[in-house]
């Protein structure tokens, strides 16, 4: 339990930085690219977290659930029989995507340079995602800590240098807005793959034993293919959640340069600074993926039990607190991005979707460290299909307009949080309300 402390510790500090730096990256991006620049922004991210995971084929959870389950002498050879994978699957995925992209609309409205920005991404992802893999499988959390703070300061150092000494048009303040996120990348990729490098020359010098590449193909694909699966989807919605957004309104009687400016506001400013806790629960749910598969291994119930309770805890202890700043100090948040009333009101009707996402997050790695990735996929699929129901039929409206899009995004959140919840305490034999049935958990 001391590295489990330990590894949130460092992954919460380093994660802190990086959120603040990443406040200003929106800040700087802000300014630069204006509040129909920032909507675009916004709009081609998700697209890009799309390919990006694809590429890592979800290989960081997958691998570090199987280091952590497995003896350290067995490392090496899982870790031979991962890259070996990664490297095919990474070959046909970058001629497929090189087929592919050029004709994706989506990315017609920006610079041509920004397709082959996005094709490099392909092969740093997945040689980057199996370093994580590693290193969040031995619990070696103050590398994965390096790495994203790395990501935060390289883009900001980017975005500073350019834009402070330099002039471009719109177009091109847009490809550099993305092509520093990218540099950033390659950078963490460079870290991680060096120190993962030296780790495994280590791990040649040890004893080990051979696993029967058959047995780790289907351990990393039993994990990686319904995980990714799961974040796909979640990745595909998220890609064209934007469009659904800004057809709503549209439909509701704005324009859609109006609409498009809406938006930009609301994911690049509301739930820029809403999300800004998130880096706990993102820490929690990297450090909780190989510790519940290594308890649930092991069928320690009652630490499972003992770590659910202390995760619901801290979530809702820093959860509370941080809704209510926003609600209450709202407009002086916003006001570091656009002297807009409006992004104000966004923020302080989005508390519920902020405050259940934080608990979103480690369930999500409770129910993968559980084998519940079915269970987390129709929790998703369900979720998705009434807040998209709730946009498109409140968002349309217009007495609703962007009000009915938040009630759509709150409702999905809040009930994504309760299925996860509840199954999780059926699993570890727990009540709603964390009173125990150790006895008959044990017995499972």
């Amino acid at each position: 339990m001391a590295i489990y402390y330990k590894g949130i510790f460092f992954l919460a500090a380093s994660a802190f930085l990086g959120e603040g730096i990443e406040v200003l990256v929106n800040m700087i991006l802000a300014r630069e690219l204006g509040s129909h620049g920032l909507g675009l922004y916004m709009s081609i991210l998700p697209s890009i977290f799309l390919i990006v995971l694809l590429s890592s084929f979800e290989l960081p959870v997958s691998i570090s659930k199987f280091i952590a389950e497995r003896e350290e002498r067995f490392h090496r050879n899982i870790l031979y029989h991962a890259l070996t994978i990664t490297i095919v699957f990474t070959s046909i995925l970058f001629l497929v995507a090189a087929a592919v992209i050029p004709f994706i609309p989506v990315f017609n409205a920006y610079h041509p340079y920004v397709r082959w920005l996005v094709m490099i991404l392909i092969p740093v992802i997945a040689f980057t995602s199996v370093a994580r893999g590693y290193f969040m499988g031995m619990q070696q959390m103050g590398k994965i800590a390096i790495s994203n703070f790395l990501r935060k300061i390289i883009q900001l150092g980017l975005l500073f240098v350019l834009f402070r000494f330099f002039e471009f048009d719109a177009e091109s303040s847009l490809l550099i807005a993305i092509g520093t996120m990218i540099g950033s990348e390659i950078v963490v990729f460079l870290y991680l793959v060096y120190m993962f490098i030296i780790q495994f020359q280590q791990l040649k010098r040890q004893p080990f034993s051979n696993i029967n590449k058959k047995i780790v193909r289907k351990n990393l694909m039993a994990v990686s293919i319904p995980t990714t699966g799961l974040r796909l989807f979640s990745a595909f919605t998220g890609a064209i959640q934007p469009f659904i957004i800004k057809a709503a309104l549209v439909h509701s009687g704005m324009t859609d340069t109006l609409a498009t400016e809406q938006f930009g506001m609301l994911m690049g400013v509301a739930v820029s600074i809403g999300f800004f806790p998130a880096f706990i629960a993102h820490s929690l749910m990297i450090v909780l993926i190989p510790a519940v598969s290594k308890t649930h291994s092991q069928k320690d119930y009652p630490t499972l039990q003992k770590m659910l309770q202390q995760v619901m805890k801290l979530t809702l202890l820093y959860g509370i607190a941080a809704v209510t700043i926003f609600y209450f100090f709202a407009p002086q948040l916003t006001s570091l991005f656009f002297k807009s009333a409006t992004s104000a009101v966004f923020l302080q009707l989005l508390w519920p979707f902020f405050l259940f996402h934080f608990f979103i997050m480690p369930l999500q790695a409770f129910l993968i460290g559980l084998d519940l990735l079915k269970e987390a996929f129709i929790h998703i699929i369900w979720s998705t299909i009434i807040s998209f129901g709730l946009i498109l039929w409140l968002g349309s409206s217009p007495e609703w307009r962007m009000n009915g899009v938040i009630i759509g995004m709150n409702t999905g959140s809040v009930l994504l949080a309760m299925m996860h919840y509840l199954t999780i305490c059926k699993k570890i034999g727990v009540t709603v309300f964390m009173k125990g049935t150790i006895t008959k958990a044990s017995e499972r």
